[in-house]
């Protein structure tokens, strides 16, 4: 971007021009490469899937907290009140 905005107007409208004046490729895409393309759009998708479960569940136990660990201590707080009403 900074280069842009260190460039003379002329030399912004000679790139503009030169971009959508650009010849055909004529290029051949064969079954595989729109395979490929497939592959790649779906591995993407699982990915992201996969990003956003993760941290959900992250953002979620921010505000639940850790239920085993409450649970832990709540069992331990019971095996020491059991031990000290025995004594």
């Amino acid at each position: 971007m900074g280069i842009l905005m260190n460039s003379s107007p002329i030399s912004v409208v000679m790139l503009v021009v030169l971009l959508s004046f650009s010849p055909s490729a004529f290029a051949y895409l064969d079954p595989s490469t729109g395979s490929m393309i497939i592959s790649a759009v779906i591995g993407l998708f699982a990915t992201a899937v996969l990003a956003i479960k993760t941290y959900w569940y992250k953002f979620v136990g921010i505000f639940k907290g850790d239920q085993r660990d409450k649970k832990a201590a709540s069992e331990d707080t019971q095996q020491n009140q059991d031990s000290t009403s025995k004594n």
